[in-house]
């Protein structure tokens, strides 16, 4: 069974921080409090993170209450504790309800297109992806088939897929 520790988080968390911000919407924030606006801003940045996990959580059919802590607790470690665990499953709920409402394929679409073409991002949101599909160390299929179509639209080859596939089994961030 392959798993992230909080050291695996911490790099990815820092891998993204790294690259830089990326803008808030343009929602007014004169009347937001610091704390207000940096959930908001942790929110905004995980959305489409939080979006790939759930989707590969998903994939089989069927979500669990395990499954949702381990993504809660992504989340959580991802944005520093910016987030409460009312914010995060107002996330997933938002996961959820885009999957039902948009189908896995055009979420997939949408997820690598609010990723862009930002590299950083597309491996940490790929390396989250691959662990949650590798979590009850089995993959399914459908699971397979998923990280398969989410590397070909996040841009990410074979070769750099495998790559970052090898460094999640050696406990590594990517």
């Amino acid at each position: 069974m392959l798993w992230l520790s909080n050291n695996a988080l911490a790099a990815l968390r820092d891998k993204l921080r790294t690259r830089g911000k990326r803008p808030v919407s343009d929602s007014p924030h004169s009347v937001a409090s610091p704390e207000q606006l940096a959930t908001l801003e942790a929110a905004q940045a995980l959305q489409p993170l939080c979006d790939a996990m759930y989707l590969m959580m998903s994939a089989d059919g069927a979500v669990g209450d395990d499954e949702r802590e381990v993504l809660r607790g992504a989340l959580r470690n991802l944005s520093e504790d910016a987030l409460r665990l009312s914010h995060i499953d107002a996330m997933i709920g938002r996961s959820e309800g885009f999957i039902a409402e948009n189908g896995r394929e055009n979420t997939l679409k949408e997820v690598a297109e609010a990723i862009g073409d930002d590299r950083a991002r597309a491996e940490v949101a790929f390396v989250l992806a691959a662990a949650i599909a590798f979590a009850d160390g089995v993959i399914a299929d459908d699971e397979n088939e998923t990280i398969n179509a989410f590397a070909e639209a996040l841009g990410l080859s074979e070769e750099d897929a495998n790559g970052l596939l090898d460094s999640l089994e050696r406990g590594e961030a990517g």
